[in-house]
């Protein structure tokens, strides 16, 4: 059976209180050296603008000992066409972790409105270990390797166990000297690097999903480095991080009901049932069905568990009713339904609409995007031509997540009660999101978690229903920032809001701030526009 697309990693150090970049030449002498230097931009390819230029700076991999071993962070940029206006730069971030984020400055250019645009020269990165950054690697992994885990059951949770066991051995064996150091708060150090770099005193900032993590870490480690942030599609500090893997079953299971109801109000579409009741009874049977006798469905062979192990696809309520009646017909051998899907729209074997990344171990065995896992960002614009390689994304998505926090379990008896109790509380993806991680069998984080105390007046944005970071995630980061406001689109689907959509209701004051810096008064709740008509008909009972 397919497994499940891996998470997310982090850890640090480093005083908060740095050097002014323009100083003495008494200070400037104590200037660590890789706060003064300066990029050499050049073309980053023929078949890109000539516009965008790119660069490597060099960063220690260790910031206690800044004069051993080094790292290349890769850097990118856009310049602002309208020196006037220019404000500084604006550092983007997609998500992940384990994500590019070169290519960035080119999606932003193309969707950002020209009076935002015209205040910013749009930079992107590689976070450290990542793609061009020096890339960290677990070896060769198989296909089973690069995902995120699988459901639990009690019979095969030895060989869950030895998956978790192998994939930490693995990475450690392969890249054991570098992976330590691959997180969230060194991460952050490398944006200020990067800010100190360009010649600019403060760092403006959009970051989308694992970038609001990491955003936020920035803002508590140079609160007088942080200047106009975005955070967008929220991660709740407190539950860095296997409480945000856990969060993929609770928050699926509000989605899972709104589906039941969207899905019976179209009966005469569906056929899946004309109550909720009735709608959620054919999802059931249909697992139980394909547990017992997997389905054939485009050629792949289906079980119950491969049904439930993609949670975002309830989010999208049309996107889930197309592929479940698409398998109920595979199971009773009956004509595939013509499909018209909506633009952006799921067909029979892809699971939703595009609400993150493509990129590799980011599949669902339903044909989608799976809602964790390397390879998965925001979609905050078009979608990024060259994914993470897959060993280089999980290697890194495993670092972060596993490095970030002391809060994973060393005794895998412990995964298999938590994971056993969660089945039955959150039936749909309880037991995956809680089963056995190779988190138990890493080394210990180098330093803690950074706690939320500074003041941080950054803006904060977030669909209704986000699969990926669920609402409760993105007001529990707005809730950890003192000083933050909230922008909430009502009725938003998918994973990540500004720019997304032409339509969101949170382009107008997200933008407004990016352009003045003045933050909203209060907290904004905005209604998105109603979606498109159901192509394939309201279907009435």
């Amino acid at each position: 059976m397919k497994r499940l697309a891996p998470l997310l990693a982090t850890a640090g150090l480093l005083a908060t209180a740095l050097p002014q970049l323009v100083a003495s030449p008494a200070s400037a002498a104590q200037t660590p050296e890789y706060l003064r230097q300066k990029p050499a931009w050049h073309r980053c390819s023929p078949d890109r603008p000539a516009t965008y230029e790119c660069a490597t700076l060099k960063v220690p991999l260790d910031y206690q000992r800044p004069e051993g071993r080094t790292l290349d962070i890769a850097i990118s940029r856009i310049k602002s066409e309208n020196p006037a206006k220019r404000r500084g730069v604006l550092l983007i971030n997609p998500g992940g972790p384990g994500t590019s984020g070169l290519f960035r400055p080119i999606r932003v250019n193309d969707e950002m409105p020209k009076d935002v645009r015209d205040r910013y020269d749009l930079v992107g990165f590689d976070p450290r270990g990542v793609n061009e950054s020096s890339p960290i690697s677990c070896g060769d992994l198989s296909e089973k390797e690069v995902g995120a885990g699988g459901a639990y059951r009690p019979e095969t949770f030895a060989s869950d166990v030895a998956w978790a066991r192998g994939i930490a051995d693995k990475c450690r064996e392969k890249s054991g000297d570098v992976i330590p150091y691959i997180t969230t708060r060194n991460t952050a150090r490398d944006m200020d690097v990067i800010r100190a770099a360009l010649g600019e005193r403060t760092l403006s900032y959009l970051g989308y999903s694992y970038g609001t993590y990491l955003g936020a870490v920035y803002s508590q480690m140079f609160p007088e480095r942080t200047d106009r942030f975005v955070l967008d599609s929220g991660v709740d500090p407190g539950r860095t991080w296997r409480g945000m893997i856990q969060v993929q079953g609770t928050g699926a299971e509000p989605a899972f009901e709104r589906w039941t109801r969207w899905a019976a109000e179209r009966s005469d579409t569906y056929g899946l049932g004309t109550t909720p009741e009735a709608v959620s009874a054919t999802f059931w049977a249909l697992v139980a069905r394909a547990d017992r006798d997997p389905i054939m469905h485009y050629g792949q062979k289906m079980t119950g568990d491969d049904i439930r192990s993609d949670p975002s696809l309830y989010f999208d309520p049309r996107a889930a009713s197309v592929v479940i009646k698409s398998i109920k017909a595979s199971a009773d051998k009956a004509p595939q339904p013509p499909v018209n899907p909506a633009p952006g729209g799921a067909a029979p074997g892809a699971s939703r609409k595009d609400a993150g990344q493509r990129g590799p171990g980011a599949r669902s065995p339903l044909g989608g995007v799976r809602a964790i896992g390397p390879g998965v960002d925001a979609a905050g614009a078009s979608e990024a031509p060259d994914p993470t390689p897959a060993g280089n994304a999980t290697a890194a998505y495993w670092a972060v997540v596993c490095g970030d926090a002391d809060d994973w379990p060393r005794d895998p008896d412990q995964y298999a009660r938590e994971a056993a109790q969660d089945k039955i509380k959150h039936p749909l993806y309880g037991d995956f999101a809680s089963n056995i991680k190779p988190c138990a069998f890493w080394q210990r984080p180098l330093e803690p978690a950074t706690p939320m105390k500074a003041r941080a007046d950054v803006l904060t944005v977030q669909n209704e229903w986000d699969p990926m970071t669920p609402l409760s995630s993105g007001q529990g980061l707005h809730q950890a920032l003192k000083g933050s406001r909230m922008v909430l689109a009502l009725g938003g689907e998918g994973h990540g809001v500004y720019l997304s959509t032409p339509t969101t209701c949170a382009n107008i004051p997200v933008s407004a701030y990016l352009s003045t810096g003045r933050l909203p008064a209060k907290d904004i709740t905005c209604q998105n526009p109603s979606p498109a008509p159901d192509p394939e008909g309201a279907g009435a009972r």
